[in-house]
């Protein structure tokens, strides 16, 4: 995984190749295909496998009062990002899903299916799946301009500041009346 994370990240995922992932592993590329299959199973999993603090602190977080959810989602998503080891990962995923249409239906599925559906499950609302979407967009967002554009100041400013600033909005998402 860490060689496939790396050739995701130094050569994006139309370049990337399940031979040149091989070869940063040192081990002979049926390897890789037999125990990941093909390059868009091979991305799957590296997608897994760099959202996998997201997805156990989200089932932390189930035992978090509704009224405090905003917060502490805010705070395991700017935790995970501020993380030097875990960004690069994330930063590649994201480059991809934007220059790709397999990478884009991978993380999609993988959004949607592991992490949203966590969100929206401890929900009690009707449109439960809409207002997880609205608070990962709201999050996704500022990520994007932060880590993947670096646009300034929002690239400056301490991560506890952004979790006081978003935290209101994600949790107006969650549970705020329309």
């Amino acid at each position: 995984m860490a060689s496939a994370r790396a050739e995701f990240a130094g050569s994006g995922y139309d370049r990337a190749s399940i031979r040149a992932i091989a070869r940063g592993a040192d081990v002979n590329p049926a390897l890789v295909h037999h125990y990941f299959g093909t390059k868009e199973q091979v991305f799957a999993a590296a997608v897994a496998s760099a959202a996998a603090p997201a997805t156990q602190g989200l089932d932390a977080e189930a035992r978090f009062a509704a009224q405090e959810f905003g917060e502490s989602f805010t705070r395991l998503f700017f935790g995970i990002w501020e993380n030097p080891e875990g960004r690069a990962p994330l930063v590649a995923i994201l480059r991809s899903a934007m220059n790709n249409d397999t990478a884009a239906a991978i993380l999609r599925r993988f959004v949607a299916g592991e992490l949203l559906s966590r969100v929206a499950g401890g929900l009690d609302a009707p449109d439960a799946e809409l207002r997880a979407e609205l608070a990962a967009a709201q999050l996704v967002g500022v990520a994007l301009l932060r880590y993947v554009l670096r646009v300034e100041p929002l690239a400056a400013i301490p991560a506890e500041e952004l979790v006081r600033r978003l935290a209101p909005v994600v949790q107006h998402h969650l549970t705020g009346t329309d």
